[in-house]
Protein backbone atom coordinates (compact mmCIF):
# COMPACT_ATOMS: atom_id res chain seq x y z
CA UNK A 1 0.00 0.00 0.00
CA UNK A 2 2.72 2.28 0.47
CA UNK A 3 4.30 1.71 -2.64
CA UNK A 4 1.03 2.52 -4.43
CA UNK A 5 1.03 5.58 -2.24
CA UNK A 6 4.45 6.89 -3.47
CA UNK A 7 3.71 6.36 -6.82
CA UNK A 8 0.82 9.03 -6.78
CA UNK A 9 2.19 12.39 -8.01
CA UNK A 10 2.93 14.99 -5.89
CA UNK A 11 -0.37 16.76 -5.96
CA UNK A 12 -2.41 14.20 -5.67
CA UNK A 13 -0.42 12.77 -1.85
CA UNK A 14 -1.24 16.42 -1.24
CA UNK A 15 -4.49 15.84 -1.58
CA UNK A 16 -4.60 12.49 0.22
CA UNK A 17 -2.81 14.06 2.82
CA UNK A 18 -5.48 16.98 3.16
CA UNK A 19 -8.56 14.33 2.74
CA UNK A 20 -7.23 12.51 5.97
CA UNK A 21 -6.62 15.71 7.94
CA UNK A 22 -9.51 16.63 6.89
CA UNK A 23 -11.97 13.70 7.61
CA UNK A 24 -10.06 13.27 11.26
CA UNK A 25 -10.72 16.77 12.31
CA UNK A 26 -14.62 16.05 10.68
CA UNK A 27 -14.88 12.37 12.69
CA UNK A 28 -13.65 14.50 16.11
CA UNK A 29 -16.24 16.86 15.79
CA UNK A 30 -19.13 14.63 14.69
CA UNK A 31 -18.06 12.10 17.60
CA UNK A 32 -19.54 14.60 20.16
CA UNK A 33 -22.31 15.21 18.85
CA UNK A 34 -23.36 11.51 18.53
CA UNK A 35 -22.11 11.10 21.63
CA UNK A 36 -24.89 13.55 23.18
CA UNK A 37 -27.68 12.64 20.66
CA UNK A 38 -27.41 8.76 21.45
CA UNK A 39 -27.12 9.70 25.19
CA UNK A 40 -23.50 7.86 26.01
CA UNK A 41 -22.24 11.15 27.65
CA UNK A 42 -20.02 9.84 30.52
CA UNK A 43 -21.77 10.71 33.97
CA UNK A 44 -19.24 12.02 36.93
CA UNK A 45 -19.36 8.69 38.37
CA UNK A 46 -18.11 7.29 35.11
CA UNK A 47 -15.45 9.90 35.10
CA UNK A 48 -14.67 9.06 38.61
CA UNK A 49 -13.87 5.78 38.46
CA UNK A 50 -12.06 6.24 35.47
CA UNK A 51 -9.63 8.85 37.26
CA UNK A 52 -9.69 5.49 39.74
CA UNK A 53 -8.06 2.86 37.06
CA UNK A 54 -5.61 5.90 35.87
CA UNK A 55 -2.01 4.64 37.46
CA UNK A 56 -0.42 7.38 39.67
CA UNK A 57 3.13 8.59 38.86
CA UNK A 58 5.04 9.39 42.45
CA UNK A 59 8.24 11.12 41.72
CA UNK A 60 11.32 10.97 44.26
CA UNK A 61 14.00 13.44 43.76
CA UNK A 62 17.35 12.06 43.12
CA UNK A 63 20.13 13.42 45.46
CA UNK A 64 23.41 14.47 43.82
CA UNK A 65 25.83 11.78 46.31
CA UNK A 66 24.25 8.75 44.99
CA UNK A 67 26.17 6.77 42.35
CA UNK A 68 24.38 6.72 38.99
Amino acid sequence: MFKAYKNLSPNTRLGVGVAVIAWGIAGLYISDKAEESFGFTPTEEDKAELRNLAPRITTVEKTKDQPR
